[in-house]
């Protein structure tokens, strides 16, 4: 199958969706833009943003192997060296978590945003944290390094342990047609959720023998049109109701 056939089908699906759904007026389209609500705070840092959310990433440098041999590295995950040969021990754990914050009471209009959506349409940005309101017992491990903070000594010559953090916050796009009120709470669309969908198995498609593109192609189509459909009758049936 030619790379990604499977999910350009699939995209097509969610744009048709889209434009169903977006050519029909309705008096559930937001109007303001949405609203973070309180601010999110990593209180072990004092760090802060009055975004949708907020997130901690904390790497630790190690050893790792590979073909060339043994090299260090800025990693997540702490590194396994209970094989490797003496003078490349890598820590056990990663002293720090990292972590993550979500709003819970972001509005738009008035009306609070599911979390799905946050979590869905969010579009998470490095920042540089003002670092004022840092505890005295960390000030005396880390320093300003990047738009972080770093434990080496010298960051340029960082040693094994040695610990990198980084904050990133979460924006949110336009919600218009990507939303819609149900059940009092501003939720994703179907478009919007099959377009997270189409998204996500894209990732993953898998490749089929040559030839077989072209014979499962229109049968890709064919399913595309019908989610669309589907997501049109779904529409029309739901303004009834209303």
């Amino acid at each position: 199958m030619k790379p990604h056939l499977a999910a350009a089908a699939l995209s097509l699906a969610a744009v048709l969706m889209t434009g169903a759904v977006s050519a029909q007026a309705t008096a559930d389209e937001p109007m303001d833009p949405p609203r973070a609500g309180k601010a999110l705070r990593d209180r072990d840092f004092g760090v802060a943003t009055r975004q949708f959310g907020l997130e901690r990433q904390v790497e630790m440098y190690q050893w790792r192997a590979g073909a060339d041999g043994y090299t260090r590295v800025w990693h997540t995950a702490p590194i396994d060296s209970s094989s490797f040969p003496a003078g490349h021990e890598n820590p056990k754990r990663v002293p720090l978590e990292q972590r993550r914050w979500w709003s819970q009471d972001a509005t738009l209009d008035g009306r609070p945003i599911d979390l799905q959506v946050l979590q869905t349409l969010g579009q998470w940005r490095v920042f540089r944290p003002n670092f004022s309101r840092l505890p005295a017992n960390l000030a005396a491990s880390f320093q300003p390094e990047g738009d972080g903070l770093g434990s080496a000594e010298n960051p340029l010559d960082p040693q094994v342990g040695d610990l990198r953090i980084q904050w990133r916050e979460l924006h949110l796009p336009s919600l218009e047609g990507k939303v819609e009120l149900r059940d009092g709470r501003w939720q994703l669309t179907p478009a919007a959720a099959a377009q997270a969908l189409t998204a996500a198995r894209a990732s993953a498609v898998v490749e089929l023998p040559p030839g077989q593109d072209r014979k499962l192609l229109p049968w890709l189509l064919a399913g595309a049109a019908a989610l669309a459909l589907a997501a049109l009758t779904w529409r029309r049936m739901r303004r009834r109701a209303h």
